[in-house]
C-alpha cells in the first residue's frame, strides 16, 4: 500500500498540520506518508521545499 495526495490520511495530516495542531515532523514515518504529506504542504504553500534550494546552491 501507498499513499497518495489524495489519501485520506494524507488530507487528515495536512489540515492538522495547517491547524496548527501538529508539526510536519510530528508524522509518523509509515510507508510513503511523510513524502505525500510534505508535497501536499508544498503545493500549498505552507511549507518550502528544501531539497531543490539545496541541490541549487
Amino acid at each position: 500500500m501507498q499513499f497518495n495526495k489524495n489519501s485520506g490520511c494524507v488530507k487528515v495530516w495536512v489540515t492538522l498540520i495547517v491547524g496548527g495542531t501538529y508539526e510536519y515532523k510530528d508524522v509518523p514515518n509509515l510507508l510513503n506518508l511523510q513524502e505525500q504529506v510534505k508535497l501536499v504542504l508544498v503545493d500549498m504553500g505552507a511549507m518550502e521545499d528544501t531539497t531543490t534550494e539545496s541541490s541549487a546552491s
